[in-house]
């Protein structure tokens, strides 16, 4: 019966994708997008498996599966941007595709449910960035997190200026944006990483996409959990976390609440499983 029930989880995450799967497949009658959450979800319910069954890259094997997907097939083979600018450029023009459902889905509706766990399974930028040597925090955290504030605000600027300006072929000028955007946030990211000795640098202080996860994370129905009554007080799981998250802290303004990834990280040091 234990062995069932570790299963649940990972069955749950795939209902949900496959009914966002379904339902969208059938409001807008493309099967498109039947394959493409369909293959999310199911590469998502694979790696949580494998991380119950205790395998050691369960969360790289998911961050590749979905963020080689998302990298290589959606924006590089099919042009398109599925960066921030992308969200922009189809909200401006005032259609419900592409990036707009990936950004409901995945980082505005979505961490509702699952919190942050975009950034620790799926993000493309973090899936190179997590292979720097610095998974561990060696240095505290610093206070520049507004900077994300004014990332955010550029790329809105950006798109607006181009319709604004009445730019022609605004979609050829998204997909270079999609690959310029990219190359700057892989060479920020790991010049970040290697300047503060974080691997996470990046998300904690660039990612503008971390202005709509935090808000509705702080809400999120998945949450690592401390049971106070085995824990001990070591401390590791603060040590071990790669956002600084307080998870010995069980209310939802606990430092750096809206950070925690799901990596599972505190999950698995914890001596007395306590998490």
């Amino acid at each position: 019966m234990k062995k069932i029930k570790q299963y649940v989880f990972p069955a749950l995450i795939l209902i949900v994708f496959e009914a966002v799967a379904v339902t969208l497949w059938l409001t807008k009658d493309n099967i498109f997008y039947l394959f493409n959450f369909s293959y999310i979800g199911i590469s998502i319910a694979f790696g949580l498996v494998l991380l119950q069954r205790k395998y050691r890259y369960a969360r790289r094997v998911v961050q590749l599966l979905v963020g080689t997907y998302m990298l290589v097939y959606l924006g590089l083979i099919c042009g398109e941007n599925m960066q921030i600018e992308g969200f922009w450029y189809y909200l401006f023009t005032g259609v419900f595709e592409a990036a707009t459902i990936h950004y409901a889905v995945a980082k505005i509706f979505g961490p509702l449910i699952f919190g942050r766990g975009w950034c620790g399974y799926a993000c493309w930028t973090a899936a190179v960035l997590d292979f720097l040597p610095y998974r561990v925090p060696q240095n505290p955290r610093k206070k520049l997190g507004w900077i994300r504030y004014v990332t955010f605000t550029l790329s809105l600027i950006f798109v607006a200026a181009l319709f604004l300006a009445h730019v022609g072929n605004i979609e050829r000028i998204m997909f270079f944006a999609f690959i310029a955007g990219n190359a700057a946030y892989y060479a920020a990211g790991i010049a970040l990483a290697f300047a503060f000795r974080d691997n996470r640098a990046f998300c904690k202080y660039i990612c503008p996409v971390t202005v709509f996860l935090k808000p509705a994370s702080y809400f999120s129905v998945i949450r690592i959990k401390c049971d106070k009554n085995r824990c001990v007080g070591c401390g590791r799981c603060r040590k071990v976390c790669p956002m600084d998250v307080d998870v010995t802290d069980n209310s939802r303004s606990r430092k750096n609440g809206t950070e925690c990834i799901l990596c599972m990280e505190c999950v698995k040091n914890c001596p007395k499983d306590a998490l």
